[in-house]
């Protein structure tokens, strides 16, 4: 459940878009108001908001959107009720309320136009309402059982322009794969098939990785940038997880083709990343020995780092 709320000056421009056709809307409360038609809403909301003129934004406007998940749920009874409860809570009470329902979105939504000015002429505080809001919205999905998706779950991914775009279409892939891979050259593996490249980023010129590159349709993010749990050390964590789990016997080992280590390219004074990391295999390799191998290297590089903070 997400609220959005706007304040403005023209209750015959809300009530317009609230009972528009095309949005196939439908009236669940309407409280103080004399509802014969839209030019009757708007001049009931309009007459009261001149007991206290010194307001110069009387309407109140707010979005409740629900996920597409609680559909089934959410009667218009359902509906009207949490969002009665939601202007109790904010303290939106003692006024004029319409509370109308949407079906032109794929998810359950409401609108409520209310008056700023209540019933008896004082001015209904929106003082932290956005903040408040939240946490309401929040206390309520909670009480209710309602779905709660977590930040980029939020995200339409349809809806955006590059480079987020992107950026979202590699959070779901990273998602994915992080999860079920046991080390940086399967998961390299797997997301060389998606058209996801990585870069692995140094420490000045020594061999002591830093960060980690994702690259894909030609736009490259910083796997923290993506998200905090796709930092490097993050997911070499996550990975050396999955690798114990798998040891345990606690994650059953799928089929996954042999891939060779990532090879160490020389790099520049001035070059602060390594080249796209490469998947050759010789015809004579040993998958389980190039595995050993990079295992390996992670352990040396891991010890350097310890030896540098103890020198220093």
């Amino acid at each position: 459940m997400i609220a959005k709320i706007v304040k403005g000056s023209s209750f015959k421009g809300v009530v317009n878009y609230i009972l528009d056709r095309e949005k196939d809307a439908k009236i669940l409360v309407c409280d103080g108001l004399f509802a014969e038609n839209k030019d009757t809403i708007a001049m009931s909301f309009e007459a009261q908001s001149k007991v206290n003129p010194k307001v110069t934004k009387p309407v109140g406007h707010i979005s409740l959107a629900f996920h597409k998940e609680d559909e089934h749920r959410l009667t218009d009874r359902t509906m009207a009720g949490i969002a009665l409860e939601y202007l109790k809570e904010m303290g939106i009470t003692d006024t004029q309320v319409l509370i109308v329902r949407h079906f032109d979105k794929e998810h359950p939504h409401v609108h409520i136009a209310f008056n700023r000015i209540a019933n008896n002429g004082r001015t209904i505080s929106d003082r932290n309402e956005r903040i408040r809001s939240a946490r309401i919205c929040k206390e309520l999905t909670k009480k209710y059982n309602l779905y709660f998706a977590s930040g980029k779950e939020r995200v339409k991914q349809h809806r955006l322009k590059e480079p987020d775009k992107t950026k979202y279409e590699l959070y779901s892939i990273l998602k994915s794969e992080v999860s079920r891979c046991e080390n940086w050259n399967i998961l390299a593996a797997n997301l060389k098939k998606q058209g996801v490249d990585i870069r692995f980023k140094y420490k000045g010129k020594s061999d002591e990785v830093q960060g980690v590159i994702f690259t894909m349709n030609g736009y490259s993010f910083s796997g923290s940038k993506i998200d905090r749990r796709f930092s490097y050390s993050k997911i070499d964590a996550a990975l050396e997880r999955n690798r114990h789990n798998e040891r345990q016997g606690i994650i059953a080992s799928p089929h996954r083709e042999e891939q060779s280590m990532f090879p160490t390219e020389p790099r520049g004074n001035n070059d602060l990343y390594s080249g796209s990391i490469g998947l050759f295999m010789p015809d004579n390799a040993d998958g389980q020995a190039e595995e050993n191998r990079f295992e390996e290297e992670l352990k040396r590089r891991n010890k350097k780092k310890k030896q540098r903070k103890i020198r220093f």
